[in-house]
């Protein structure tokens, strides 16, 4: 799990490197960043196929600066949730951060992308807008055998839910 978290912070990150980007808003405008470890109910992962005592707070147990981050594995997936103070604007003109879509997963309307030299036969990524900033969620397939952003769909549907708006 660790590998898809490194890999999802690095769609998040700057040009230094892929570390996770550190700029927040304006001291005016901070509000709480939303915490997927806490703010995402053991109920809405299990009925998304995802293990709760697999629980892995940010990057490799590592917190990342400017960013709420946590991670689960299901059976043969896993799952990372970030929350950061960035707008879904700012996040789409990140280099390599590519092939943006529009989607609607849980009845709430996201942007899909995937990170460019990323594995996309196994990963998939989509960003929603929030009062906060953004929030992603990022799956990755340990196996080939099904599409990720298709299952990222139906994960999302438990999942997203949960999320703040």
């Amino acid at each position: 799990m660790a590998l898809a978290l490194v890999l999802g912070a690095a769609a998040c990150g700057d040009e230094s490197g892929g570390a996770p980007a550190t700029t927040t808003p304006a001291a005016s405008t901070v509000t709480t960043l939303f915490d997927p470890c806490t703010g995402i109910p053991d109920t809405a992962l299990t009925s998304a196929g995802l293990d709760p005592a697999s629980k892995q707070v940010g990057v490799g147990g590592v917190k990342q600066p400017g960013w709420e981050i946590c991670g689960w594995k299901g059976a043969d997936f896993t799952l990372g949730v970030f929350s950061n103070g960035m707008s879904v604007a700012e996040f789409e003109r990140k280099p390599g951060n590519v092939d943006f879509q529009d989607v609607t997963i849980g009845g709430r309307s996201g942007r899909q992308f995937r990170v460019d030299d990323a594995a996309k036969d196994q990963m998939c990524d989509v960003l929603f807008p929030a009062r906060q900033g953004l929030l992603q969620l990022t799956l990755v397939n340990k196996t080939a055998d099904q599409n990720p952003c298709d299952r990222l769909a139906t994960v999302g549907e438990a999942i997203v839910p949960a999320l703040p708006r």
